[in-house]
């Protein structure tokens, strides 16, 4: 369907809905934007680097309170996803499935590098260059989530859109709250804040302080401990200084540590997994088989290269595993001498997890200044600093071996060194993030012109080691960790609105970008010999190996007409890139690797992502305001997608399987949204947001795939990790309690997710899920008290599933089958608790 026939019918559509919901209105509304409100009533948001009426603004964008947070519960990024329509939150990746990895798919724009982004983090406006830079949410003033490319006002990795995180500014009385959760599970959780002036209308401050623990509620079969559990342990400090009137300066910090144990993960395996004495450990679950070839890759005629071969799956809807989660997470001697070996670490073995598990430590510091230059004309500027250190050990197989003894497998899958007798893969995966940024900005504003232009930079480090072994781990076999990614990226950018006529505007806005790449070398001397890559030569420790440079203008075209004060339209035009990156680890491969990798077209960099997208939206209100509505339909072009590659050289000694990344994919994406809320009468609200996301894959390649399923043409298909119906649903009684200020309150969501596939040859994919949360509360004065439930009907439907490898000691020479298996994740069971809020 061509681009002006879909926005067509999507605006009939949206016209039809629209119509539907003003007659019958039987499920309204999440008020996208429950959010903070001005003096006349309107909801505020800075979409666009300025203060705007949410309704008056051009783009898509959903803003919650401090006070929707509360009434829903919401107090981390999955919790906002859930309840947030047209977002999926994929944190599984590489057999883990835990909170240092949390991957936004906003939209279906899902990335296939574990540690890229498409969708960016923002707390007030200042950029977190890690995609999992913050798991907590503590008492914001608002969220505002942005949807769509974003790259004119936000920049680099806002290629699906960005999420701001609005902190509340103190006042000048004295105030605060604390509050207590007691829950199943041995869920608990602590909340306090307070604010005040410390010089009136000068100096004023506010600190926030959390703590949150709750034990898992699945059982590892292997040995009765609890996985899931978490504990996370934050606070904040605001500090707002105004030293004369048209002058503010605010410093923030945040600080918080996340510690967890292991997660309720596993595989499903293709065939029966079994020890020597042939007991089967994981029962095979192959439904189905595919005529697969057994090379993947075509010739330049398009003919296989490969020979036909017959290939056990499993196909269709996957709602539960076929055998409870299990794995081998005695922390014991030998873990704790596993994780106490410093040589080579990237984390010092103080500062990381003490067992299986996560340990995450964070830090932000932002630093902004307001000052108005004259009545019409504001200056901006921010910066910010972020570190993130991450360490995660995991039992990489995934299952419980300990039934796989020394001499029931080969001893290079087994080595008779093996401390614990048994088949065992202790896995520790460490990454460690930095980044800083400023920005300057200058706003203008006048009757019928508003504007703003300025300047950004951003600079961010990572580098990530590894380090895991089924024999005695010692410090002659740990590998030094690997390199420093490192990105410089300087922007300009500008927005320009102009009224032509009364209720009609113009938008004209954009970025141009340079983004600098550079790789530097790891510990030890890396020696290249081939130069299909990078140079031949000899290059030292910390030496830089490469850089880059990609330049590119991202601009927006909005034009928006008010049909009556009540309501707007608005269509737009995007253009968005999603950066570069480099293939760093073929470098660390033999030549041959290297010779084959640029032989199978995988260079040292990739090219930027780039989206063009088209927007229809319409907002506003009706009843006398007791219907707030939005709808939006778009349209985008995904190109230069970057996709994992394998690379397989079966002629060496040992054959050699390795990873990179190259452009080989391109996809359209198309969907509807709509947010409403009806305010009935003053006992009833409701609300419903809803989302309708397709996705079509026009090219992709995959050799693995291919081998598997013999697929080569993958037009038709859809991304994985989306959900393509997803919807929330809610109701709200509240009431006073006769006279007073005693009140009363239910509120009852609804929340949907389709089922998503597993990987591109959308072979297996997950069942939809229905989760329902409860609350009931009642407010005396400055006390309120509330009953909740999560997951009333315990839905414990598979919530996140990818294809993956399987560990077979016993039944494989070398222990591992690629797309063997299926990586799972398991929700949260039903919990129940009662918490009490006081404010003062």
């Amino acid at each position: 369907m061509n681009t002006t026939a879909y926005l067509s019918r999507a605006a009939a559509s949206l016209g039809a809905i629209a119509l539907a919901t003003a007659l019958a209105a039987p499920a309204l509304a999440e008020e996208a934007a429950n959010a903070s409100v001005n003096e006349d009533g309107a909801i505020v948001v800075t979409a666009r680097k300025s203060s705007e009426n949410i309704l008056k603004t051009p783009v898509t964008v959903t803003a919650v309170t401090a006070e929707t947070l509360d009434v829903k519960g919401i107090t981390t990024m999955q919790n906002l996803a859930a309840s947030t329509p047209g977002i999926n939150i994929n944190d599984n990746s590489s057999g883990r499935a835990d909170r240092g990895f949390q991957q936004i798919v906003l939209r279906g724009f899902a990335s296939a590098t574990p540690n890229a982004t498409t969708t960016s983090l923002f707390i007030d406006g200042v950029p977190i260059a890690s995609p999992s830079a913050f798991t907590s949410i503590s008492s914001p003033e608002r969220i505002e989530i942005l949807k769509g490319p974003q790259s004119a006002f936000y920049g680099r990795n806002t290629f699906a859109g960005a999420i701001n995180v609005v902190n509340k500014v103190p006042g000048n009385d004295f105030a605060g709250s604390v509050s207590s959760m007691a829950g199943t599970f041995n869920n608990v959780r602590l909340h306090g804040d307070v604010e005040g002036a410390l010089v009136k209308d000068v100096l004023k401050l506010r600190l926030t302080g959390d703590y949150f623990r709750r034990d898992g509620s699945w059982v590892n079969s292997a040995d009765g401990q609890r996985l899931g559990n978490q504990s996370t342990l934050s606070g904040t400090a605001l500090a707002v200084f105004q030293p004369t009137s048209g002058i503010t300066i605010k410093a923030f910090a945040m600080a918080s540590r996340d510690k967890d144990g292991p997660t309720a993960t596993g595989r499903i395996t293709i065939t029966d997994v079994r020890n020597g004495a042939g007991q089967v450990l994981i029962p095979g679950s192959a439904n189905c088989s595919f005529t697969g070839d057994t090379r993947g890759v075509l010739g330049a005629n398009g003919q296989s290269l490969g020979v036909p071969v017959t290939n056990p799956y499993i196909c269709g809807v996957v709602s539960r595993p076929s055998v409870a989660p299990s794995g081998n997470y005695t922390n014991d001697a030998i873990t704790n001498a596993f994780l106490a070996l410093p040589d080579n670490r990237l984390i010092a073995p103080q500062d990381g997890t003490q067992g299986y598990g996560l340990l995450r430590q964070y830090r932000h510091y932002h630093l902004s200044a307001d000052v108005d230059l004259t009545d019409s004309l504001t200056f901006t500027a921010l910066a910010g600093w972020n570190k993130e250190q991450v360490t995660t050990m995991i039992d990489l197989d995934g299952f419980d071996s300990s039934s796989i003894k020394v001499g029931q497998a080969s001893a290079a899958v087994i080595p008779l060194s093996a401390p614990r007798g048994f088949y065992d893969f202790p896995f520790l995966v460490e990454r460690l993030n930095m980044d800083n940024s400023v920005e300057g900005r200058l706003a203008y504003t006048s009757d019928r012109l508003r504007g703003v232009v300025g300047v950004s930079y951003l600079n961010a480090k990572t580098r990530a080691a590894q380090r895991g072994t089924t024999a005695l781990l010692t410090a002659a076999l740990t590998q030094p960790p690997g390199g420093i990614a490192q990105n410089k990226t300087l922007g300009a950018f500008f927005g320009l609105t102009y009224d032509l006529a009364s209720g009609l505007s113009f938008s004209a806005e954009g970025r141009y970008q340079v983004d600098r790449l550079y790789l530097f070398n790891g510990a030890n001397t890396l020696n290249i010999t081939v130069p299909d890559l990078i140079a031949v030569g000899s290059y030292g420790a910390g030496s830089l190996l490469a850089s880059r440079t990609f330049k590119n203008f991202t601009p927006r075209l909005i034009v928006n007409y008010d049909i009556n004060p009540d309501t707007m339209v608005y269509a737009s035009w995007a253009k968005g890139v999603n950066p570069s990156q480099f293939n760093a680890a073929i470098l660390n491969q033999p030549a041959a690797v290297q010779t084959a990798a640029a032989q199978a077209g995988v260079g040292l960099t990739v090219q930027p992502e780039k989206i063009t997208n088209w927007e229809l939206g319409l907002k506003g209100r009706a009843m006398n305001g007791a219907l707030r509505y939005t709808f939006a339909a778009f349209y985008a072009q995904w190109r230069n997608q970057i996709n994992s590659v394998t690379i397989a050289v079966p002629t060496l000694p040992t054959p050699t399987l390795t990873g990179g990344f190259q452009n080989s994919g391109s996809v359209d994406v198309k969907g509807l949204e709509a947010d409403l809320t009806w305010r009935a009468n003053d006992l009833v609200t409701f609300e419903f947001a809803g989302a309708y996301t397709d996705t079509n894959i026009k090219a992709f390649k995959s050799v693995p795939l291919s081998q598997l399923t013999g697929i080569f043409n993958y037009a038709g298909k859809e991304m994985p990790f989306t959900s393509k119906w997803s919807t929330n649903t809610a109701v709200t009684f509240g009431h006073p309690l006769g006279k007073g200020d005693a009140r009363w309150f239910w509120r009852t969501d609804w929340s949907y997710r389709s089922g998503f596939w597993s990987g591109h040859a959308n072979t297996t994919r997950t069942a939809g899920r229905n989760v329902v949360n409860t609350r009931l509360g009642i407010t005396l004065g400055d006390y309120t008290i509330e009953g909740f439930v999560t997951n009333l009907f315990n839905d414990t439907k598979i919530n996140s599933l990818t294809d993956n490898t399987l560990f077979d000691p016993v039944g494989q020479p070398f222990g591992v089958r690629n797309n063997a298996a299926l990586f799972y994740n398991l929700p949260d069971k039903r919990t129940a608790g009662i918490q009490l809020r006081i404010k003062f």
